[in-house]
């Protein structure tokens, strides 16, 4: 029986079903994902880097599904929406999908698990693809029984139609069947109809967490697996003149001590050996130093005083005016990842090849740095993504992966496991840089902003693998690689200057992006890169601004917003917080409110605080923290509200807490006692987190939408407490007690 070509009938493909596929030969650009700028095929998502479908969904003979992601699960839930993607297109029931995240020998080339697009890059992938492979399986089951495509419906891994038709998914995968090339259109799930995503489902990775199981790439154990330990330099640049080692080689468990240049490792039998013996070949090295540090207590200026090359990324009307009412320098120090778990990895030389277990956000650009660091081929390095514990951005992971290939390539056949101690992890992780912003503004006679400057000063905050020279051990050895160019990330993302251009309506505004190619310390990604200064920075000028013209802080955005997302979130936040009724706060207490869309281009997020400050000690406490987000399409709204929580908190410890501290030669911040972060005493109170649906729109990331707004409404709250503008972050405790008693003094006179 024939049936009629329709557009179903064109995802069709013939042959079989299997897991292996082909990836893209594309280069990717100098992004934060590391995803090209510029379409290639036109296709959804990452789709269009690695168009086949057997790349992303395979099905065995049992009709149970395996999904293939290049993003990795950091800990923001993509295990779990990933699979409520594949699920609800492919109609299998969750249990019966297995996902395999980032692994250079099986799964596609995502570039970077970075700038908050796993869901918008890898699932909307997915997503396209699962509704072509249904499709496929559907026009499959149609041909066999001889009935027209429209007739049948795939629900629980069966295709099903009228005078029995019964197909289950194994039955009928084939040689060759997905091995095709996705469409530029699928027929997507309405979302009246979901069953599966924007429900609220268990994360994956979260009980092994919980419960002290094997969840971390620190947790691993490999048979006959070794432990190596790394010797740092003392501060950067500083050359290893001489070592004695040969007591250390003595040790009983020690196996090896691996030199190359000012690269020193040791490997040893058990991990607590490893440590004995770093520790004794540490004391028997002589180093020459000759770092040059800035004035940590003048960093801003001295970011200021550095080469820069400028970029104007927002000229509107004439900003320019004989004077401003806000005329305001904002800074944030370095900060650190401060990672719970040292950074670690596993790697296994044999023959010709090499195996690295590790918790990069790129096994792409890593396996890619390790190739040429070691003279490889690249098929020939296999980089495997396993949790590590504590990340977002670009820790010491992909310098434990290489310390790891380097003992493990001078001993064959071993697995050899590297991990940080904790004082290499606070000084020698990149950090998020230090950053300036410069904000001038003025209102006009109607009370509204008249002009507005907004300049920035930034390092890269991209410096990531691929090249060899972004590796510690790279730069080390006798041959080194030098370091990179650093990468200015272009706009609309921006990195530095990453939501700069404010997304209220301004008829005279300009920015300015003022790059700087120097490095003073070691930096790069960190979650939400320049975004957190820029909007502490243009939130707190809009508070400024609104007690200058006499305004309520949310009416006064609202009056500059035209984005009626933006104005629904803020609208949400402040209804729910119940900010117009607000009473009047008791001593010691105030009300602070922050918004920003992250990049101007993904999710809405707004956030109303309460906060109480101890008038002893001036420590700052969130009462109270409720936020609404609009993140598009939701897949999993428990995982939403995860991400905004998540950030909240560790706003939260940014801005009341870190920063990186350094003489002028080394890092001096290398344990918790000198870089302190929040603890459980000061974690919010009570947080609320309202997500607006949108069911049907692009999905956009979630997972760094809340750090700006957090330190902006902290900055504005403490404001309202002490009558004081902090604008050098962190506002810790000894800079709020000053205020409070500059604010004493200045009443009792």
């Amino acid at each position: 029986m024939s049936h009629a070509i329709s557009r179903r009938d064109v995802l069709r493909g013939t042959g079989a079903l299997v897991l292996a596929f082909s990836l893209s030969r594309h280069a990717f650009a100098l992004t934060e994902t590391g995803a090209s700028e510029t379409a290639l095929r036109g296709l959804p998502g990452s789709l269009d880097s690695t168009p086949l479908l057997d790349a992303w969904i395979g099905i065995d003979a049992g009709g149970n599904a395996t999904i293939f992601t290049g993003k990795a699960e950091l800990g923001q839930g993509i295990k779990t929406a990933l699979l409520q993607v594949a699920a609800e297109e492919l109609k299998l029931p969750l249990p019966r999908l297995t996902l395999v995240t980032a692994d250079t020998g099986r799964t596609p080339n995502e570039g970077y698990t970075a700038a908050s697009h796993s869901v918008q890059e890898s699932g909307t992938a997915i997503r396209n693809a699962a509704a072509q492979v249904r499709e496929i399986l559907i026009g499959e089951a149609a041909r066999r029984a001889g009935v027209g495509i429209d007739r049948l419906t795939a629900r629980a891994g069966v295709v099903t139609g009228p005078d029995g038709v019964r197909y289950g998914y194994g039955q009928l995968v084939s040689d060759q069947l997905l091995h095709v090339d996705a469409q530029p259109t699928s027929i997507l799930t309405d979302p009246r109809d979901f069953t599966v995503m924007d429900r609220p489902v268990p994360r994956v990775d979260i009980p092994a967490k919980v419960t002290g199981g094997a969840a971390y790439v620190q947790d691993m154990r490999l048979p006959g697996m070794v432990h190596g330990r790394i010797v740092r330099p003392p501060s950067y640049g500083a050359l290893l003149l001489s070592v004695d080692a040969g007591p250390v080689e003595a040790m009983p468990g020690v196996i090896k001590v691996v030199r190359d240049g000012s690269f020193l490792g040791v490997i040893a039998d058990k991990e607590w050996t490893a440590i004995q013996a770093m520790r004794r070949l540490a004391a028997r090295a002589q180093w020459e130093e000759t770092a040059q540090l800035p004035d940590e207590a003048r960093l801003p200026e001295a970011l200021m005083a550095l080469p820069s090359r400028d970029q104007t990324i927002l000229d509107v009307g004439q900003p320019d005016v004989p004077s401003y009412a806000i005329n305001a320098l904002f800074s944030r120090p370095y900060l650190a990842h401060g990672s719970i778990g040292p950074s670690c990895a596993i790697a296994h030389a044999d023959d010709d090849a090499l195996t690295v277990w590790t918790h990069t956000q790129g096994v792409y650009p890593l396996r890619n740095a390790l190739a040429t660091l070691f003279g490889m081929p690249q098929e020939k390095v296999r980089c495997i993504h396993v949790e590590g514990a504590g990340c977002y951005g670009q820790n010491g992971a992909d310098d434990a992966g290489a310390d790891a290939a380097m003992l493990a390539r001078a001993l064959p056949g071993r697995p050899v496991r590297v991990q940080w101690m904790r004082e290499q992890e606070h000084a020698w992780e990149p950090f998020g840089p230090g950053m300036a912003a410069h904000i001038r503004a003025t209102l006009g006679p109607d009370g509204s902003i008249a002009a507005w400057q907004h300049e920035v000063w930034s390092q890269s905050h991209m410096m990531r693998p691929g090249p060899p020279g972004t590796l510690l051990a790279a730069r080390d050895i006798a041959h080194p690689f030098p370091p990179p160019p650093p990468v200015d990330l272009p706009m609309p993302e921006g990195g530095g200057d990453r939501n700069a251009i404010p997304l209220y309506v301004l008829p005279n505004a300009r920015a300015v992006n003022h790059f700087l190619p120097e490095m003073p310390l070691r930096g790069s990604s960190m979650r939400s890169l320049g975004g957190y200064l820029n909007v502490f920075a243009i939130e707190s000028t809009m508070d400024d601004l609104a007690r200058l013209a006499g305004q309520d802080p949310v009416n006064f955005r609202l009056r500059h917003l035209k984005d009626e997302r933006a104005i629904a979130v803020i609208t949400t936040t402040a209804e729910r917080f119940g900010w117009k009724e607000r009473p009047r706060p008791p001593a010691g207490s105030g009300y602070g409110f922050g918004f920003a869309r992250y990049k101007n281009l993904e999710a809405y997020c707004a956030v109303a605080l309460e906060i109480a400050i101890d008038q002893d000690t001036g420590r700052t406490v969130i009462l109270r923290a409720v936020a609404a987000v609009d993140t598009g399409q939701v897949v999993n709204p428990d995982g939403v509200r995860n991400q905004i929580e998540g950030g909240i908190v560790q706003a939260a410890s940014w801005t009341l807490f870190e920063g990186v501290r350094f003489d002028r030669r080394r890092v001096t911040s290398v344990d918790w006692a000198a870089y302190p972060i929040l603890r459980f005493a000061h974690v919010p109170r009570a947080v609320e987190v309202h997500v607006i649906d949108r069911p049907g729109l692009p999905f956009l990331g979630s997972g760094e939408a809340a750090q700006g707004p957090t330190g902006a409404a902290l900055a504005n709250a403490i404001r309202d407490v002490t009558g004081a503008r902090l604008r050098a972050l962190p506002l810790d405790a000894a800079k709020v007690q000053a205020a409070m008693l500059a604010a004493s003094f200045k009443a009792a006179r």
